[in-house]
């Protein structure tokens, strides 16, 4: 089976359910949480599909450019709606699911780089599933801190929007913010230790700049925890913590991706 219709489907249900999400939202009303989680899992189904036929087109694991950025937002999705069933997080769908839909669609359609499948050999798929886990849980993290960042402005402004007055109470998001950034930082920690004990070397030259700025994202990580528990950071500081620490993350794996896969094309 070809993926080209399992993409177009999954994309097809993540925009549908964004639109009934953002519809409902909209006339000041929660959307029907069965209806939105079925959804979702449908869209999970078919893009789960169409990621197993992309990322095993060759043999090896064809891990290029978007095929990771796709497989990072199913992870993220899947995250979100199994985090849905006990803390209240489903307003980061909104955001997520137009993600999973442009995923998915960049995946199908546009060219891979220039990449050398991966060998599936099991302690390189353990340093690599963990790697996904972090960057889920770190990316839920960047945008709940958005979605509290939004918030904040609205309350202090007095004039929240129907997606606002559908958010738990300010606190209630910054602790859910911390568990994310707790739960993502020891999985980034797993991340990195798998890599020193299964990856041959990870300061090759291809290597060597993600895992760099990999560790510097740690500490930022890191720093803001142990603000969070000694100096009780919060607010705007740990918003821009955050950010600074995802970015790195960013630039570690898919900077790193883009400039060997479409400018060196090593």
């Amino acid at each position: 089976m070809h993926p080209l219709l399992p993409s177009l489907a999954a994309a097809a249900l993540y925009a549908g359910a964004a639109f009934y999400q953002g519809l409902r939202l909209a006339r000041h009303e929660k959307p029907n949480r069965t209806l939105l989680a079925l959804l979702v899992v449908i869209a999970l189904f078919f893009h789960g599909g169409s990621l197993f036929m992309q990322l095993h087109a060759v043999p090896g694991l064809s891990l290029d450019f978007f095929n990771a950025a796709s497989l990072i937002a199913f992870a993220v999705i899947l995250l979100t709606l199994v985090a849905c069933l006990r803390i209240p997080v489903e307003n980061l769908l909104l955001v997520l699911l137009p993600l999973g839909c442009l995923t998915v669609l960049l995946a199908q359609f546009l060219p891979s780089g220039t990449v050398s499948p991966i060998d599936e050999e099991p302690g390189i798929l353990a340093h690599i599933l963990l790697s996904i886990l972090a960057y889920g849980l770190l990316t839920m993290a960047v945008f709940q801190s958005l979605l509290l960042l939004l918030q904040d402005y609205q309350l202090k402004h007095k004039h929240p929007s129907g997606l606002i007055r559908n958010f738990p109470p300010l606190q209630t998001m910054e602790s859910l913010l911390f568990g994310f950034l707790w739960a993502g930082w020891g999985l980034l920690s797993l991340s990195l230790l798998s890599g020193w004990l299964f990856v041959e070397n990870l300061f090759a030259q291809h290597l060597a700049h993600k895992t760099i700025l990999s560790c510097f994202a740690w500490v930022v990580f890191g720093v803001l925890l142990w603000g969070r528990h000694r100096l009780g950071w919060r607010g705007h500081k740990a918003i821009r913590w955050t950010l600074a620490g995802f970015c790195l993350l960013m630039l570690a794996y898919f900077g790193s991706k883009l400039v060997r896969e479409f400018i060196l094309h090593i």
